[in-house]
């Protein structure tokens, strides 16, 4: 089989893998679609990997069952997690899904970026959700990262009335603020540097948009009735972003990292300051099975729209191209790879 094989993000290479074989309570998938992630280009974090087949965001449709697999059958639509949580450790039940050590240790073989996969039982038996038909397979790769932000906002708690600033308007923050919509805040303000992108954010639902470059604490307050924002959510792992979400948050309010610099970066926190109004600090990982439930529900009652948010759909031979414009973060929102093109 084909699969796209990844060695750092100027050099992806179309390349011929045997197709999996599957043993008993797993299933075979043809690849209808995977997304590429932003997590696919930090190349700090892929390329010490390499070479490998990536790919997280994946639907298709089953073609194969193992033996003792009942609750799926051949023809259908699903959507996999390529990660799942155990669900017995002490952290599942503290209800830190994402910081499960199986959850850490699974995934598909060989990846997204394939003609076929490979689902394990413990995926099959965790991580498997039927499409509804009226989802359509490209639109189910967003399952996963919404997903995330879901997550995301549940441990930030933005909520009705809150302003929302948005650090980074890629996939992410686009997808933060259509959830912020939806969780009712008063005004989503988001930061970018790329124009094409702060365009974006207008069109899914920012109410302002600042430029990254700009003074952003002072320019927010002048959107905010001279407040900073109740919540501030990182969608960058540019060390700057993460440096001025420290000046924008107001008093009680909290910052989510949802994106992070790379390892090694320190970034110095007004603590004594933070302590004294209150002001809370967190990070979010990956997204818990609940998470994924939520997202497709939200998905599939069209109350985030992502099907507008795809501007690039390509086939396998072409996900070189489709790495490049993830990584240029240029003119382009989020990028689809159809293994059966």
């Amino acid at each position: 089989m084909r699969v796209a094989m990844y060695y750092n993000n100027r050099d992806v290479r179309l390349e011929d893998l045997p197709r999996p074989k599957i043993g008993p309570g797993e299933f075979l998938m043809k690849v209808m679609a995977c997304g590429i992630c932003g997590s696919d280009v930090l190349e700090w974090y892929r390329v010490p990997k390499s070479p490998r087949v990536l790919g997280h965001e994946v639907t298709g449709e089953i073609i194969e069952v193992g033996e003792g697999v009942e609750r799926y059958k051949i023809g259908d639509r699903v959507f996999v997690s390529h990660h799942v949580p155990c669900g017995k450790c002490r952290y599942c039940l503290s209800g830190h899904h994402t910081a499960c050590e199986t959850l850490h240790k699974t995934n598909y073989d060989p990846g997204g970026f394939a003609e076929f996969i490979r689902v394990p039982r413990i995926n099959v038996e965790r991580g498997v959700y039927l499409l509804p038909e009226d989802i359509s397979f490209e639109d189910g790769t967003f399952i996963e990262p919404l997903g995330c932000v879901v997550r995301g906002q549940r441990l930030a708690q933005v909520e009705k009335g809150n302003t929302v600033l948005i650090l980074g308007s890629g996939v992410s923050g686009l997808l933060h603020v259509q959830l912020a919509r939806v969780q009712r805040a008063e005004r989503v303000i988001a930061t970018d540097i790329n124009e094409y992108r702060l365009n974006a954010t207008k069109k899914f639902g920012a109410d302002a948009t600042i430029h990254a470059e700009e003074d952003v604490p002072e320019k927010l307050c002048q959107l905010n009735d001279g407040r900073l924002a109740d919540r501030v959510i990182v969608c960058t792992g540019a060390t700057s972003a993460s440096k001025q979400a420290l000046r924008c948050v107001d008093r009680g309010g909290s910052i989510l990292f949802f994106a992070v610099p790379r390892p090694g970066i320190d970034i110095p926190v007004p603590i004594t300051d933070f302590w004294r109004d209150e002001i809370s600090m967190m990070t979010s990982y990956g997204a818990a099975p609940k998470d994924l439930e939520e997202s497709l529900k939200l998905i599939s009652e069209r109350k985030v729209n992502v099907h507008d948010m795809i501007t690039h759909r390509l086939s396998l031979a072409e996900a070189g191209l489709g790495f490049k414009l993830v990584a240029g973060a240029e003119e382009s929102l989020k990028v689809i790879i159809e293994p059966q093109k």
